[in-house]
């Protein structure tokens, strides 16, 4: 039952406490995503005071706040006090731009109140502004930096708190209610660094498989190594992308649940571990050649460019995409110190070419379906889905056709004594492409085609024969059958 003191004029947070995010670090990362060359001009911005740095920010970015992470149980409880008649004000160290853009939205608030270019609405600053308008209030936060505002406040809202700052705040004022959101330990962050995708990186091994050196414990090793290394500058790139691609992310159907864009893990997390994850990356690289490392960081370079300018190119992103996972095999034949054949890197581009247009493909089928005529940021329309299907089709057969240009060239006969086994490796492969297309045609394909491959039994047992036929053209078949 509603009491007089619990109709006392409530003042909400919004970072952290109406919305699972932060909204200086979502500006922060848009206007990167935006103009990179911009973050130079930050450090300048600061020395003008944190107020003077949010309206800077603020004023070149555009947020979508009708995608932010809101706290829906307790957005409930708001339109719930709503309706009671209960004065609602928002009020935040975020930019007023920005604060009043999320009250606008909402349609809940009486007023909204921000920081001004001045003045960092935050901590006394905060509770001064309140006291300017009631002398008695409720006040709703999630940090400890609230603890200024309740020292002045009549009652107290806690949102998602620890049991410290519970503690501390009972100590100053009445907690009228608490919303806790369930603890997810460390699954978010496991969702974040995408270790299923890990197993794309296992193209590291193909080379140690096609030198026939996989008997040997020394480049088995090294091979491993690089590996892990490439797994960790993955992990740190798909971060970074994650963090970049915020806004996008929360209009895909599936994409809308990653750790960031869900506000499952905070932003300043994601700013951290990414760069850590590089670093180790790198650390693990050490033992193996100077190749492999210089090819490590030109990875990283062209993740970063992807990142930044080219997945918003129109396929000049999915021949990136391409290019990263031919690096993967060229990274692999630098760990064990052999070159890679041409006809491998042209199979390998043609593809991955193949396989990065599925990837595109399943998601312009998701926006025909929505009826949405655009992706965002992408430049891609949903009327390029028929064209994008037949780049990939032909990618495909091209690639089989190199395999069997491969078969018969000379250096091909010297290397293996009944060569002509590895036909049979062809159907295999036109087999394994044409269902991947018709399964992705038929809506069947919602995650990455290599990762799907890889998981697939139909396609492991494809790959088990393929590998059968390399180690059979192997065996001297003429000299067993005249024995």
């Amino acid at each position: 039952m509603t009491t007089t003191q619990d109709r006392l004029p409530l003042y909400v947070d919004l970072d952290g406490t109406l919305i699972h995010s932060d909204l200086l670090l979502e500006s922060f990362l848009e206007l990167i995503r935006r103009n990179l060359l911009l973050v130079f001009l930050v450090p300048f911005w600061m020395l003008r005071g944190k107020a003077f740095l949010k309206r800077e920010i603020a004023r070149r970015v555009q947020l979508r706040v009708d995608l932010l992470p809101y706290n829906k149980p307790f957005l409930e409880f708001l339109r719930e006090q709503k309706q009671a008649g209960r004065r609602l004000v928002l009020i935040s160290a975020s930019d007023t731009s920005l604060v009043q853009a999320v009250a606008a939205h909402l349609e809940l608030f009486d007023e909204a109140v921000g920081s001004d270019g001045v003045v960092n609405c935050s901590g006394t600053r905060k509770l001064a502004k309140i006291l300017e308008r009631d002398k008695a209030f409720c006040y709703a936060g999630d940090g400890r930096v609230d603890l200024q505002v309740w020292k002045g406040a009549s009652a107290a809202i806690l949102v998602d708190a620890d049991v410290a700052l519970k503690r501390d705040a009972a100590a100053l004022t009445r907690i009228e209610r608490e919303f806790d959101r369930p603890r997810r330990g460390l699954r978010p962050y496991r969702r974040a660094l995408r270790l299923h995708q890990w197993l794309k990186n296992t193209l590291v091994f193909l080379p140690l498989a096609l030198a026939h050196e996989i008997n040997n414990p020394e480049l088995i090793w090294q091979a491993t190594l690089a590996f892990l290394s490439f797994g960790l500058c993955a992990s740190s790139v798909y971060v970074l992308n994650d963090l970049l691609d915020l806004t996008s992310d929360r209009q895909h159907r599936s994409k809308c649940r990653r750790s960031f864009a869900a506000g499952d893990i905070p932003l300043l997390s994601g700013l951290l571990l990414s760069p850590v994850l590089l670093v180790l990356a790198f650390a693990v690289a050490m033992p193996l050649p100077r190749a492999f490392i210089i090819i490590l960081a030109l990875y990283y370079f062209c993740t970063g460019l992807y990142s930044f300018v080219l997945k918003r190119m129109m396929l000049v992103d999915v021949i990136m995409l391409a290019a990263l996972y031919t690096l993967r095999i060229i990274s692999g034949a630098a760990a064990i110190s052999v070159v890679p054949s041409f006809w491998l890197l042209a199979f390998s581009m043609f593809l991955f070419f193949s396989l990065a247009v599925v990837k595109r493909y399943t998601e312009l089928d998701y926006l025909r379906e929505a009826g949405i005529a655009q992706s965002e940021g992408r430049g891609y329309y949903a009327q390029d889905l028929s064209m994008m299907a037949m780049f990939g089709a032909a990618s495909a057969f091209m690639s089989v056709m190199v395999f069997a240009l491969y078969i018969n060239n000379d250096d091909t006969r010297e290397q293996y004594l009944t060569p002509e086994i590895l036909w049979l490796i062809c159907p295999l492969l036109l087999y394994m492409i044409t269902r991947i297309w018709l399964l992705t045609a038929r809506g069947q394909i919602h995650e990455d085609p290599i990762v799907f491959a890889l998981k697939d039994r139909v396609s492991q047992l494809v790959t088990l024969a393929c590998g059968a036929m390399l180690w059979l053209a192997n065996v001297d078949w003429r000299s067993l059958i005249l024995q």
